[in-house]
């Protein structure tokens, strides 16, 4: 039995970047051996162990044969005979198909650390075509390693479409397509896993909503880059400047859905646009099955993005109505996180980058003033029921005025 670091670790120790977790194949031995020296087995699909000790996951080395379409499509075999090479060889990308002998020499059978060097993501052999999710993983690793030049080598590029058009990405099921989603929007170019999602066709059939902003004109007077699609690309890095949190990423990229919904005869103007954002945003939740808590805050940022835009010429009644639409005298924290996501829509335009923002503020600091609203017990006197709810709208609402007014 021989144990080797592989994936992941051994390429992020070639780059120079922190090890997050390590991952090990075990080659010559069997579950019943791994048993007997404390493993235990946590495998559903195929046999993979945590060590009695670190707890680190260790798989059998193993081979996949395609059997049917889709990601589960496959039979596995596990055998003590399955090679280290041959289980790198089904790996997604020849830098995740790297591992360190227990000398700590490099097993390098497929190119990766040249392809490190030329800061290439190159397809292990023509095995990812099996596999859809390796389309998403390939544009995943694309928004982590593009602020270090990486980018997707052309002749995997030419893989990934024709798994798109032979259908084979039609076969990805809606948990699989989240799970990835939501890893890209954690990485520091999610832009990139749009981009190459794109490139290669798959946007269209993943995400047809999205896909279809790319042409759209928008008021060159508000949007410099003009195609919604480029300011979707824009967007997205504005967010990633702005926070770390996938949920507001997430946010930031629905919301303007509904600009692929407008007929081209009302080119560039998009009115309305909000509300088809909010019911689209509702449509893409429902079929890729995405958490409450994202759904809600895209759904809120989609239908009300454009009133905060304009938040220095509206009235207090207007301010208190927004923030009592948006449930933010009860959820204060999501409707900031809300703003984060307009601010992201504001700056992801060309030329639009570093200007202030002061809406944002505005409404924050709205916000705060009716949150420390309360009745004291004299104006509680005489009032029950609906009337001291109405005292108390009339109290906030000169709040709100009076913190729009700086005072």
């Amino acid at each position: 039995m021989e144990v080797y670091l592989v994936g992941g670790a051994v390429r992020d120790e070639l780059l120079g970047l922190p090890v997050k977790e390590r991952d090990w194949v075990v080659v010559g031995a069997t579950p019943e051996e791994l048993t007997r020296l404390g493993f235990r087995a946590v495998g559903r699909d195929f046999p993979v162990f945590l060590h009695p000790d670190t707890h680190e996951e260790h798989a059998l080395a193993r081979t996949e044969r395609k059997t049917g379409p889709g990601y589960r499509g496959f039979a596995i075999d596990c055998a003590p005979d399955v090679t280290l090479e041959e289980d790198l060889r089904r790996r997604d990308l020849t830098i995740n198909a790297m591992a360190r002998d227990p000398a700590g020499g490099l097993v390098d059978p497929f190119g990766g650390r040249e392809d490190l060097e030329r800061k290439r993501l190159r397809h292990v052999s023509d095995a990812f075509a099996e596999d859809p999710v390796r389309i998403l993983r390939v544009a995943r690793f694309a928004a982590r390693f593009a602020p270090l030049g990486f980018s997707v080598a052309p002749e995997t590029v030419e893989l990934m479409r024709g798994m798109v058009e032979s259908g084979e990405v039609d076969a990805l099921v809606p948990e699989r397509v989240w799970q990835e989603t939501q890893k890209a929007l954690g990485e520091p170019r999610p832009d990139a896993f749009l981009g190459t999602l794109r490139d290669c066709g798959a946007l269209a059939r993943i995400f047809p909503e999205l896909d279809a902003l790319w042409g759209v004109p928008q008021p060159a007077r508000w949007h410099p880059e003009i195609d919604t699609g480029v300011h979707m690309l824009l967007v997205m890095q504005a967010a990633a400047k702005l926070t770390d949190s996938p949920r507001i990423r997430f946010a930031a990229l629905m919301h303007d859905l509904g600009k692929g919904e407008t007929p081209p005869e009302l080119w560039p103007r998009h009115v309305g646009h909000e509300e088809r954002s909010a019911r689209l945003v509702r449509q893409l939740s429902d079929r890729l099955r995405v958490p409450t808590d994202f759904r809600h805050l895209a759904e809120l940022t989609a239908r009300w993005h454009g009133l905060v835009h304009r938040a220095l010429e509206l009235r207090p009644k207007t301010v208190l109505q927004l923030l009592e639409h948006c449930d933010a005298l009860r959820r204060p924290e999501r409707f900031r996180e809300f703003l984060v996501a307009c601010e992201a829509d504001f700056r992801g335009r060309t030329g639009w980058e570093n200007k202030s923002y002061p809406e944002a503020q505005l409404l924050s600091a709205a916000l705060d003033a009716a949150l420390g609203v309360t009745l004291t017990k004299e104006e509680r006197h005489g009032l029950s029921g609906e009337a001291i709810g109405e005292a108390v709208r009339r109290k906030r609402l000169n709040a709100v005025g009076a913190a729009l007014d700086g005072d």
